[in-house]
């Protein structure tokens, strides 16, 4: 069966976006050609220990070891990579399988000949017989799952729905079918890291040509991470964000960092010193140095924090994914006025 694009997909999306009240006529209608809402069947449940853990397309997410704080937010690749806009991952079980399908078909509404090629497919044993009720207990079937924030490709998964043995690997040929390596690429997505906002010595207002020392609260910025799993097919991966340099950038040219490339490199769990009587005549190890005022207004200083991941997953995979940063913007009032610190 050929695979081409649906409006209904679009259908669906504009429908959960614009109203509820339309659900129920567009039930039907909002499927695509495989029978596919686009439902992300997202669920979840919270802990004694007030841990939630969500379900996604048959993917569960432990986020109780991620970053915390209203601040907290998602990491950006430091290259073009993206983490999966659509997956595969087992979904039904034959029974429910065709309780999903048969009041398609019943309705009509997908028209006679998507029907009669779906119950070929999955019916008169082209390839699935019964819809493979001799393999209850043996495996799943598999159907593609969107990212609930719809981001570019969301409607590239679109092969119909599939079978696989409890035990074996999804077909190779089908791009972004879960595996510990694309459970990993999908907790990627979901690890948060604290807010960036740099404490800063003077920390209401600094002066002209005094450098001003910058530092991350240790305490804040310790590995993260979030576990993927797929508990009915027994695979798991965590991906581990770990920081590793700030890059300070103060917001007008009229500037110097400490050190010159504005990188500072974490250093014993610690990014940049935190300033103390007795360090007024030293170079901060991570700071700036303003040389203009910023007269009537402020700079807007940006502090980016890198972070490294890497990934460990089931049956001993693992590896790493591309760096991700996260940052923030803090106003900054320099005066025209000489000054040491004490």
């Amino acid at each position: 069966m050929p695979a081409v694009r649906n409006p209904a997909r679009v259908i669906t999306v504009l429908t959960l976006v614009c109203c509820s009240v339309f659900a129920a006529q567009t039930a039907f209608a909002g499927r695509d050609k495989h029978g596919n809402n686009g439902d992300d069947q997202q669920s979840a449940d919270a802990d004694k220990d007030g841990t939630v853990s969500v379900t996604v397309g048959g993917v569960v997410f432990d986020r109780s070891k991620n970053g915390s704080g209203n601040a907290a937010g998602a990491l950006t690749s430091t290259t073009s990579w993206s983490p999966p806009p659509c997956w595969y991952a087992p979904k039904y079980t034959p029974e429910q399988l065709k309780k999903y399908l048969e009041p398609t078909w019943e309705a009509g509404s997908t028209g006679y000949e998507w029907d009669a090629e779906q119950r070929d497919r999955y019916v008169n044993g082209h390839p699935y017989k019964d819809f493979n009720k001799d393999k209850t207990g043996k495996g799943y079937f598999w159907d593609s799952f969107v990212d609930k924030s719809f981001p570019p490709g969301w409607d590239s998964c679109e092969k119909p729905i599939f079978w696989v043995d409890q035990g074996d690997p999804p077909p190779a040929d089908i791009e972004n079918a879960v595996t510990p390596e694309v459970l990993a690429e999908l907790a990627y997505a979901e690890v948060r890291v604290p807010s960036t906002e740099v404490t800063l010595a003077p920390a209401a207002q600094t002066k002209v040509n005094l450098p001003t020392w910058a530092w991350l609260d240790a305490a804040d910025f310790k590995p993260v991470s979030v576990t993927a799993s797929v508990p009915v097919i027994g695979i798991a991966a965590t991906a581990t964000a770990v920081p590793t340099s700030l890059r300070i950038e103060p917001g007008t040219k009229d500037a110097v960092t400490y050190p010159a490339s504005g990188v500072c490199a974490i250093n014993d769990g610690r990014i940049g010193e935190p300033y103390a009587q007795g360090k007024a005549n030293r170079t901060p190890p991570c700071g700036v140095k303003y040389l203009r005022s910023s007269g009537d207004g402020t700079y807007p200083l940006q502090a980016t924090v890198t972070w490294k991941i890497t990934w460990t997953g089931t049956g001993g995979t693992g590896g790493d994914l591309p760096d991700g940063t996260f940052g923030a913007t803090q106003d900054v009032v320099v005066q025209e006025i000489q000054a040491v610190n004490r």
